[in-house]
């Protein structure tokens, strides 16, 4: 899937290039967003029937070795099936791979129909060069000059960076903290998936490569208020002084475990990209314990640094940020996790019921109040005027 389709060119340089979605010719799929924290080269091939493409491949894969996962991925995009996948399959690694673009929507929208060319992308998925095969000094000659002379991605901006992310200490007491791990071991967490978007509708799946974690749902009134009201207190006045955002709403109260003994992780990803969460505008993590190793989060767009807060403190940031949370490799992590909104999200919300797989739980205007109190005086206000 891609942003649009009507573009048919769409690299400015410094510029961010669309985002599309594609199937890999060897197998699964590729997600340009989830490529953002290392280097991007998308190299625009054509048809392989075309000798001059094979020559430009060759020459590229002359510079394999630079190729490396968490700092330059290449991928290869072709118009037309190959004779012999299977020779792709053995060339193929996570940092070099072939996009199918059997339609030419991709290579139309970075305007690669009528002269192939390699764009490179910085960290940001923003456009730093763009080589046409017809370049004068040549083409893979200067696309290897680019390549040979990318820094790493901790210097990609030529200065430090950190992410928009806002931690806030103190947010639970260590009693609600105690209490949420003993209410997740009574009852006991059950695997938890990850959202996709299957034909336009959303559905949830399960891929442990992807994502390993354990959650049980606050459903008890009391403990859902407990915590609702440490949330009003003490996190959502700092939300609005430090990301100009009045919150109004909470999505999913979950007491999440992530385990050593099983790997527990979250690869990279943002939380608002399928269509059941586009409500969401920021994400809630709160640490309820500190005796792990790793479970840190990380923002690959904005270095290798890694953020952690402290027991009963939170990191907040928006759920359009790319992030993962790297592998427990002792111990055992306990968060509260849930997802802030307000009153025009919960529109859009409850209209993208229609756009949700069979299955998934549906949402109910009146739900993850986070002032409720307010709500009922306005609704009485309302039915005594009327």
């Amino acid at each position: 899937m891609t942003e649009d389709l009507s573009v048919q060119n769409r690299v400015v340089l410094g510029e961010h290039v669309p985002w599309f979605s594609a199937q890999l010719m060897t197998g699964g799929q590729f997600d340009l967003h989830v490529s953002a924290g290392r280097w991007v080269a998308l190299s625009f091939l054509g048809s392989l029937t075309n000798p001059r493409a094979m020559q430009e491949l060759t020459k590229l894969l002359g510079q394999a070795d630079r190729f490396v996962e968490d700092h330059l991925v290449v991928g290869c995009v072709v118009t037309e099936p190959p004779e012999d996948i299977a020779a792709l399959a053995a060339i193929s690694s996570p940092a070099l791979f072939f996009i199918a673009d059997y339609d030419g929507a991709i290579s139309r929208m970075f305007g690669a129909v009528e002269m192939p060319r390699t764009v490179v992308l910085d960290p940001m998925l923003r456009a730093i060069a763009d080589i046409a095969w017809d370049l004068p000094q040549g083409h893979a000659e200067t696309v290897c000059n680019v390549l040979c002379n990318l820094p790493s991605v901790e210097d990609s901006a030529g200065v430090p960076m950190s992410a928009p992310a806002l931690i806030v200490p103190r947010v639970f007491s260590f009693e609600l903290c105690d209490f949420l791990m003993q209410f997740y071991t009574e009852l006991g967490g059950t695997e938890s998936g990850f959202q996709f978007d299957i034909d336009g509708k959303t559905t949830t799946l399960s891929d442990f490569r992807f994502k390993r974690r354990s959650d049980v749902g606050v459903v008890v009134p009391e403990v859902r208020n407990l915590v609702r009201e440490h949330v009003v207190r003490r996190l959502v006045p700092e939300i609005e002084r430090y990301f100009q955002f009045q919150a109004t709403r909470m999505d999913r109260y979950i007491v999440a475990c992530y385990d050593s003994e099983v790997g527990g992780h979250f690869f990279r990803h943002r939380d608002n990209v399928n269509v059941g969460a586009q409500h969401r505008r920021f994400a809630l993590s709160i640490n309820l314990n500190s005796d792990f190793a790793g479970g840190d989060v990380m923002f690959a767009e904005f270095g290798r640094k890694l953020y952690r807060p402290p027991v009963g403190g939170a990191v907040v940031f928006s759920c359009g940020a790319l992030h993962q949370v790297m592998p427990v490799t002792s111990g055992k992590r306990y968060a509260f996790l849930a997802f802030l909104y307000g009153e025009d999200d919960a529109k859009k919300r409850e209209q993208n019921n229609a756009r949700l797989h069979a299955g998934e739980a549906h949402y109910l205007g009146d739900q993850d109040r986070l002032f409720p109190e307010q709500a009922r005086r306005e609704t009485q206000g309302a039915d005594a005027a009327a």
